[in-house]
Order: C-alpha cells, then structure tokens, then sequence
C-alpha cells in the first residue's frame, strides 16, 4: 500500500505544484510571461504525458504479479514449526472449528499459539459465507460442498475481530468470533480445558447444533466425531455420483473435470466418490 501511494504521488504532487506556479507565472499581470497562443505541441510534454504512466502501470503490474504469489492464502507460511491445523465450518449464524490433531471443538472462539502458522481448511453447512480476521490477512470464501484454504499468522499474542463480511441472513451482523492469540503454554491450557468439557461433538450433537440460532455463546466439545468435515461436505455432493456414472458411460466428463478444476476439494472428493 505505501508503494501504490509512493507510486500516486509522482502524479499528485507535480499537479499540485504546477497548478499553483502556473496560476501566478502566467497571471494577467505578469508581462514577461511567455504568451504563445497558437502553441499546440510540445514533445517533452507529450513523453512526460506518456512515459510516466506507463512507468508508474508497469511498477504496479510488477508488484501485483509478485505479491500476489507472495502472498497467496493456499501458500504455507514457513516458520520452522509444525502449523496448527484448524478446520472451520460456516453455519447459521456461527463459527464451528475443529482441531483435528487435539480432537476438540469450540464454537465462536478461535484459539491459537501466537507465532506458530495457522492451516485452515474450511466449508460451509449453510449459504456462501466469508472467513475474515482482519488483523491476520486474507479474507476465504466458504461454500457448501467445497473445501477453502487459508494459511494465516499472529506475529504477537493479542485479541482479534474475526467476522462473516457476507450477507448471509437475519443473523448475519451478529456472526463474528474472537481470535485469541497466546503464548504457547496459555495455548496448551487451553486445550486441556476444553476437553474437560462434558459436551461431545457426535453426529447427534452436531445436527442440533447447526440448527439456525442467533447470538450463541462460546462453548467447547472434548471430542469430535471422526471425519466431521468430510460428511458435511459430502452432505452437498451427492451430484458427484451421478456425475461419475455418467462419466463411465462417456458422457459429462468436460463437467465434471471444470467444476473441480483448479479446487483443493478435487482429488479426493473423486477418490471417495
């Protein structure tokens, strides 16, 4: 961002300069300015006009194309440490993650080791809706029967605004979570307190739980049931069966290799199917 302003101003501030020299140069008063009413070229002017805009989309483009890599969200952050693997669930109007490596659950608090990268994969049992920690980085899309990626990091121990940026219904201004970075021993105690929770995460649970309520306090669950968010993905896939015969028959193959193409989603989803 301080590049793309240090970039405009090559263009604001001449302006600025030459409208307020111009304006006092070439006032009436002023007899010894140059007046040349029929001037109408200049070539210098003409590769000013044209060469610093050039230069300056060409710097921009360069830093598009490199930041974007850069800073892509399926991109691992490399810290030298083992990632803390989050799985996230958009419901109506909640936050569902699931720490598949500790086998806990929380609901609308999101937890994590300051200074360690954060894996996520997320999805969604309801309409489209938006993961965004503002603080951390990258807003991920999260749709139903597909699986996003996002890899964030807490430079220092703190507490975070997560949200849903995407309308998603009368619940929508009220789904919003804390992320609370602490110390890796705060962390661990964390863990431990939550799988003291006599709440567990099964199949039965779950589906009260992803029944539309509004304001839904933080609560943790000590275990989850296996492979949690790979049903409720499979629960909006059931076209991929068909898809799959059709694709024995020879029919309907170019649709189902472009609805996956380019998804972190594809490879499996074709495997279990």
């Amino acid at each position: 961002m301080l590049m793309a302003i240090g970039l405009m101003l090559i263009v604001v501030l001449p302006a600025i300069i030459m409208a307020l020299w111009f304006s006092r140069r070439y006032r009436a008063s002023n007899t010894k300015a140059v007046y040349a009413p029929k001037w109408s070229h200049s070539r210098n002017i003409d590769l000013v006009v044209w060469l610093v805009p050039v230069a300056i989309v060409m710097a921009l483009s360069y830093l598009t194309w490199t930041g974007t890599f850069r800073l892509d969200p399926y991109k691992p952050i490399d810290r030298g440490t083992k990632p803390v693997h989050i799985e996230v669930v958009s419901l109506d109007w909640k936050w569902l993650f699931i720490y598949p490596d500790h086998n806990i659950a929380a609901v609308n608090e999101l937890v994590f080791p300051a200074g360690v990268p954060l894996s996520f994969r997320l999805t969604s049992d309801t309409v489209m809706t938006s993961f965004f920690i503002p603080q951390l980085g990258s807003q991920m899309y999260v749709m139903a029967g597909m699986q996003t990626r996002l890899h964030l990091l807490a430079d220092e121990p703190g507490v975070y605004v997560g949200q849903n940026q995407e309308f998603s219904g009368r619940g929508y201004s009220g789904m919003h979570f804390k992320a609370i970075a602490t110390s890796p021993e705060q962390f661990q105690a964390w863990v431990v307190e939550a799988k003291r929770s006599s709440e567990k995460l099964d199949l039965a649970r779950y589906g009260k739980l992803r029944n539309p309520t509004v304001g839904v306090p933080v609560a943790y669950f000590s275990s989850v049931s296996p492979g949690l968010f790979e049903h409720i993905m499979s629960k909006y896939m059931g076209w991929m069966g068909k898809m799959g015969k059709m694709r024995k028959t020879g029919k309907g193959h170019a649709p189902v290799k472009k609805a996956f193409e380019g998804t972190d989603a594809r490879p499996r989803v074709l495997e279990e199917g």
